[in-house]
This record gives structure tokens, sequence and C-alpha cells, in this order.
């Protein structure tokens, strides 16, 4: 198996490609290893020590070192532990991922918003190894919470406020300002 890795704008996350699907559908976070119960990866990863955060997408692995440990160093364990990973058989997780569902509920402002997160945002952010999920859109501000390599970039400021706000207010005069959330 060989697993490529690239850097993320995120200089605390790298992006494993290990050449083959980790999720059928979706994204999962883990931001710490409490989280990481029902993902026999992320539990493996955490266990290794010196990480602090995995993102599963459709076809890669994002994950987040802890500040005082260097790549050199961290990134040869993680290789191995996605390789000890697919080789086991074992799932990447025991349950779905989220992904931005369009709900009944959802006001004709709500689901423009979430199509376009959903077509054109979500698969560039991909790119980098994180994702960004719709929580809310109230008094012309979309709320979104920031996954894998979005949380914690010294760029995610400006992918908020210069690219997607900007798309956003672009197709959707109300939409007045967008804000992460935790």
């Amino acid at each position: 198996m060989f697993i490529m890795t690239e850097s993320t704008p995120n200089p605390a996350t790298m992006k494993f490609l290990p050449g083959q699907p980790v999720l059928e559908t979706g994204t999962a976070n883990f931001p710490a290893a409490d989280t990481a119960a029902k993902s026999p990866l992320a539990r493996r990863l955490f266990d290794l020590g010196g990480v602090e955060g995995v993102f599963l997408g459709r076809d890669f692995i994002s994950v987040t070192k802890a500040e005082d440990r260097d790549w050199s160093l961290v990134k040869p364990g993680v290789l191995g532990a996605i390789m000890d990973h697919y080789t086991s058989g074992l799932s990447a997780i025991e349950t779905a991922g989220t992904e931005a569902v369009v709900s009944a509920d959802d006001s004709e402002l709500v689901v423009q918003i979430k199509e376009l997160l959903e077509t054109r945002v979500r698969p560039a952010v991909a790119q980098d190894g994180g994702d960004i999920v719709f929580q809310g859109f109230e008094n012309g501000i979309v709320y979104l919470h920031m996954q894998g390599s979005c949380s914690g970039c010294p760029s995610s400021t400006a992918t908020l406020k210069m690219g997607i706000e900007n798309l956003l207010r672009h197709y959707i005069p109300e939409v007045t300002e967008v804000r992460a959330v935790a």
C-alpha cells in the first residue's frame, strides 16, 4: 500500500491519501481522542500519542499533531497506523458520517445556502483536508462549523470572509456575514 501525503494550509495538520476510499459518504470529525469511540481508524491514530485531531473524508485522512511535536517524528507512526488499519479489514467508522442535508423545515434561503456550500465550498476545502458544515442561518448571518485542517488554520478567517462570505453574499443578498462556531 502506498499512502500519499499532502501539506495543508494549517501547519499542524497533514492530509494522508491511502489510494482507496476512507468513507463511502460524508465526513467524520474527531477533535479529541475521547470522541473517537466509533472509529477504529481514529482510535488507532490517537493511540500513537502526539495526535490531537483526526478528520475522515471520502478519500483522505487529515491528522492534526500536537503543537510540541514535529512532523518528522509523527508522520512515520501515522503512516504505519493507516497501513495497519487497512490490512486489518476494519471499516474506518462504524456509523455514517455527516453531510449537509436539506430538511423539509428549511426555508428557501437555507436550501440555497446549503446547496452552495455543498457544491462550491465543501469540495474546495476538502482539497485542503477539511470540511465546513452548515450550523444555522439567523438575521443574515450564516454559522459554519470548521473541521479537519480548517479547524485552527491560520487561513481560516480569510477563507470565511474573503471566500465563503463573498460567494454567499454574491448569490444570496440576504446573507450579510459568515461566522465560525465551535
